[in-house]
C-alpha cells in the first residue's frame, strides 16, 4: 500500500474500537444513541487554561469517513470479525450529531470541548482520531499562547518543523501555533495548506558559501533588498557579524533608501549580544533594524530575557514550540456520558474511580461562559443539563462542585452557550471560519480572562460550575453505584 495516498483515516483507530463494534453489532447495540464527552483534566505546564484547537481536521475526518474493500479485506483476515459486521462497515458513514467549542476559545478542565451524539458503533470508531486531532493541536496551541504571552507584544514566528515528531505534527502545528498566537511559521507547506504566513532568511550555510561574511551578508542584501534579515553569528557576532551587517546595509539598502533590515542571533549570551548589537546598530545609524533570535526558545527563557534587558524584537521558536517539550501530552479524554432507551430517553451515565478528578460529569450537557457585563471579563463557566437554560435577569448562585460550602451569587452577567453545532443527523452545519479569524477570536477570547488566570506561575483557578440539577444527578449516580 502506497501510505502517502491514504487519506482515508478510518482506519487511524484503536483496535478495541473495531473489536467492541463487532460485539455491540452482535449484541444488538448497533443503533443505540450514545453521548461521549472529550474533555482534559488538568492543563498543561501548570497554567490556568487551554486553547481549542483541531476542530477543523476532525470536520474533514469525520466527512471522509468510509471503509474501502482493501480494508475489510485486511479486517476479513484477522478472523475476528463476523461477516455481516463487515458489511455494516462497507455501506458506513458518520450519521450523528457532533458539537463542539469553536477553535480558538480558552477552555478549562471537565468541561466538554466535544459533545458526540451518535450510534454506539459510529461513536465508537471515531474514538482515537478526534482526541488524536484535539489533542495535538490544542496542546501547541497553548503552548504558542503561553510563549506569545511572555513575549509581550514582540513578534513570534513558529521554527519547528525539522524536530517536530513527524510531518503532520510539523504540519498541523504550524496551524495550531499560529492560532495560539504566532505571527508565522517557517513551514512552506502550512502556509499554502492553511494559509500560515510562511518566511524566513538564511542558514549559516549561506555564510560559509562565500569567500567572505561581508560578502554573503551584500549578495543577499542584492538579491532580498526587502526583506534582508542577516545571520550575524556564523564566525564571530560582535567582531565581524554585526560590522559586516552594518557594512552591507550601508553599502547596498541605505542607496535605496531601505531602512527596514534585520539582523538575527542563533546562539551565544542573547541577552548580553542583543544589547551590544542594539548599541552598534543605533550609533551606525539603523534604529529601525530589528533584532530577532532563535535557538531552543521557550517562555521562561523569553521572560528571563527581558529580565536581563535584552533587546529584541522578534523570536523564532522551534522544538520546544512544536513539540511542548516542557510538557509534550495533552491528557485529552473520551468518556460515555450517557445513552438513549428504546423510548428516546436519555439515560445518564458516570465513570466512578477513587481517584476524585477521573469521577466523570454524566448526562447531554450544555457550557455557558459567563461574562461581567460592565467590563466583558469571564467570570466563570457554568455546565447544565441539556434542557435547561440560564436566566440572565436573576442572579445565579455559583458553587464550587468539590466544595460546595463556597457560593457565589453573580449578577448583572451575559451567557453564552460555547459548544456549537457542528454536525446534525450526519450532515455538516458548520463552517470554520477563515484561519486568520480563529487567531483573532482567540486573542479576544484571551483578553477577557482575568490577569491572575493568565499567571505561569500558580495562575488563579477559574471555576467550572455545575447546575444544581447536574450536580444532583452525579451525586446520584455515585451513590447508586457505591452499593
Amino acid at each position: 500500500m502506497n501510505t502517502a495516498e491514504k487519506l482515508n483515516m478510518t482506519m487511524l483507530c484503536d483496535f478495541y474500537e473495531l473489536t467492541m463494534g463487532n460485539g455491540y453489532f452482535r449484541n444488538g447495540y448497533k443503533d443505540r444513541i450514545t453521548y461521549f464527552d472529550v474533555f482534559f483534566r488538568r492543563v498543561p505546564d501548570e497554567g490556568g487554561y487551554v486553547i481549542a484547537a483541531g476542530l477543523e481536521q476532525l470536520i474533514d475526518y469525520i466527512e471522509n469517513l468510509h471503509f474501502s474493500e482493501e480494508d475489510i479485506a485486511y479486517l476479513r483476515g484477522r478472523n475476528l470479525f463476523c461477516e455481516e459486521f463487515l458489511d455494516y462497515l462497507r455501506d458506513f458513514r458518520f450519521t450523528g450529531d457532533i458539537y463542539a467549542i469553536p477553535e480558538g476559545t480558552p477552555v478549562f478542565p471537565r468541561e466538554p470541548m466535544v459533545v458526540v451524539r451518535a450510534p454506539s458503533i459510529e461513536a465508537q470508531l471515531i474514538e482515537t482520531f478526534t482526541l488524536l486531532t484535539i489533542n495535538h493541536q490544542s496542546l501547541i496551541a497553548t503552548k504558542a499562547n503561553r510563549i506569545c504571552r511572555a513575549a509581550m507584544g514582540r513578534t513570534v514566528l513558529e521554527f519547528g518543523s525539522r524536530r517536530a515528531q513527524g510531518a503532520d505534527a510539523a504540519i498541523v502545528g504550524a496551524r495550531a501555533a499560529y492560532i495560539g498566537g504566532c505571527a508565522g511559521t517557517a513551514c512552506t507547506i502550512s502556509d499554502q495548506l492553511y494559509g500560515v504566513p510562511a518566511g524566513g532568511t538564511m542558514a549559516h550555510a549561506w555564510v560559509q558559501m562565500f569567500d567572505s561574511e561581508y560578502e554573503a551578508f551584500k549578495t543577499y542584501c542584492e538579491t532580498y533588498p526587502t526583506n534582508a534579515t542577516l545571520l550575524v553569528d556564523t564566525y564571530n557576532t560582535l567582531k565581524s557579524g554585526v560590522p559586516n551587517a552594518i557594512r552591507a546595509f550601508n553599502e547596498v539598502l541605505r542607496p535605496m533608501g531601505i531602512t527596514k533590515c534585520g539582523i538575527r542571533l542563533d546562539s551565544g549570551d542573547m541577552a548580553y549580544l542583543s544589547q551590544e548589537a542594539r548599541r552598534m546598530l543605533d550609533e551606525a545609524g539603523w534604529p529601525e533594524c530589528q533584532i530577532s533570535v532563535s535557538n531552543s526558545l521557550d517562555e521562561r527563557l523569553i521572560q528571563n530575557l527581558f529580565l536581563q534587558g535584552a533587546q529584541i524584537d522578534m523570536f523564532g521558536v522551534g522544538e520546544r514550540l512544536i513539540t511542548a517539550k516542557s510538557e509534550p501530552v495533552f491528557g485529552g479524554v473520551y468518556k460515555l456520558t450517557a445513552v438513549e432507551n428504546e423510548k428516546g430517553e436519555i439515560i445518564p451515565k458516570i465513570k466512578c474511580s477513587e481517584n476524585v478528578e477521573k469521577i466523570t460529569i454524566p448526562h447531554f450537557k450544555k457550557v455557558y461562559r459567563l461574562y461581567n457585563r460592565d467590563n466583558g471579563k469571564a467570570i466563570a463557566d457554568y455546565m447544565t443539563v441539556y434542557d435547561e437554560t440560564v436566566n440572565e435577569n436573576e442572579p445565579l448562585m455559583l458553587f464550587d462542585p468539590y466544595a460546595t460550602w463556597k457560593t457565589k451569587n453573580v449578577c448583572n452577567f451575559e451567557a453564552r452557550e460555547l459548544l456549537v453545532p457542528v454536525f446534525l443527523k450526519g450532515k455538516r452545519v458548520y463552517q470554520s471560519p477563515p484561519l486568520k479569524e480563529i487567531k483573532s477570536y482567540c486573542k479576544q477570547q484571551v483578553d477577557t480572562l482575568w490577569d491572575e488566570i493568565k499567571r505561569f506561575d500558580n495562575p488563579q483557578t477559574y471555576y467550572v460550575d455545575l447546575s444544581q440539577k447536574l450536580w444532583d444527578i452525579q451525586q446520584e449516580l455515585l451513590r447508586k453505584n457505591r452499593n
